[in-house]
């Protein structure tokens, strides 16, 4: 002990100073770091101190070594104390640290007690971190929101549907919501409630049995839909479903009997043009076997004068008989001539 206490004294000799100017310097650089954090942060620590909610300089220099902005802790601190909400100040460096929006999260605690909704602490910090303003939840939970169906994101401004007598409906909802601060945690978000609402307006103008029907009682429309049960693990709470407008469109019915009658049309015609070409083949080949069987007929005409010829030789053709061929012949040949007709060539025998 008395080495290192030896030592300051040991350096201030050496440096030719007295171990008063030593104790003079160590307290001037204390006062410069003092005033240097009232400086920083003597406003804050009054204004703490001030409301009631004291805080030490060791817990502000704590503060700010483990990367915490005390202004902001401090603040949301005396903004509860002021509310008369109690609030760890461990827990809300946590919060901070774990990149949550601290003064929102009190802001939201503090609505929701002066509106007497439940809303601890863990469910605030929990809603914050998952990315929801829990202070616009709160909001929502105490003044109901309107949501317009469809939203209008893609061009779509109306709900269109078909009842059952084939004419289009357009409908266009508002949809009035109030948040769950239970479910806000993951629940579905508004995009879900709108489709939802959607396809329960296309499931109603669907069920009815004429356009008639929609346009004379609109409010069949939302009670169906709201029988449903669609705010089911949402976020949300629907309140009521108002038709806000109702249109008649095209008749659809109408379009699909057209378009399916000029579809069959199409395919008639199509089997129409098989056929057609398949009784043109028929012809093409029937003309080609005509033509085949009278080159046959030729051939076999071009033996008759050879069989002719044969007979005679033998004896078993008189030279009378074969006249008497020839004028009949000659006779059947006059014939078609006084007619108008050619001969054909079965009723010639050549020569």
């Amino acid at each position: 002990m008395l080495d290192a206490l030896s030592v300051p004294l040991v350096l201030a000799q050496q440096a030719k100073l007295s171990p008063m100017w030593l104790g003079v310097g160590v307290l001037v650089v204390l006062g410069l770091v003092l005033l240097a954090f009232f400086v920083s942060y003597g406003a804050l620590w009054l204004k703490a101190l001030l409301s009631g909610c004291y805080t030490g300089v060791s817990r502000i220099v704590g503060m700010r070594l483990r990367g915490v902005d005390p202004h902001t802790l401090i603040n949301a601190r005396i903004m509860a104390h002021m509310a008369g909400i109690q609030v760890n100040d461990d827990l809300l460096e946590a919060h901070y640290l774990a990149r949550g929006n601290v003064p929102n999260v009190i802001r939201a605690i503090i609505a929701a007690n002066k509106a007497q909704i439940t809303l601890t602490f863990d469910r605030a910090c929990a809603i914050d971190l998952a990315g929801r303003d829990v202070l616009d939840a709160v909001r929502t939970s105490v003044n109901p929101r309107v949501i317009d169906c469809p939203s209008g994101q893609g061009g779509r401004t109306t709900v269109d549907a078909v009842a059952r007598d084939g004419i289009q409906v357009k409908a266009r909802a508002r949809v009035t919501v109030r948040a769950n601060l239970d479910r806000l945690v993951g629940g579905a978000t508004e995009e879900t409630v709108v489709a939802r609402v959607g396809e329960g307006i296309v499931s109603a103008i669907g069920s009815a049995n004429s356009y008639k029907q929609v346009l004379e009682n609109p409010d069949t429309i939302s009670k169906a839909v709201l029988k449903k049960g669609l705010d089911s693990m949402t976020a949300f709470e629907i309140l009521s479903i108002d038709i806000a407008d109702v249109d008649v469109g095209d008749n659809i019915g109408a379009k699909l009997q057209a378009d399916q009658a000029e579809a069959d049309v199409r395919v008639a015609r199509a089997k129409a043009e098989e056929r057609r070409a398949a009784a043109a083949a028929n012809v093409v080949e029937n003309e080609a076997l005509v033509v085949e069987n009278r080159s046959k007929v030729v051939l076999a005409e071009a033996e008759v004068p050879k069989a002719l010829a044969q007979a005679l030789r033998e004896g078993n053709l008189g030279v009378m008989d074969y006249y008497n061929l020839k004028n009949v012949q000659a006779d059947t040949d006059m014939r078609h001539s006084i007619a108008g007709d050619a001969p054909t060539s079965g009723d010639r025998q050549p020569g």
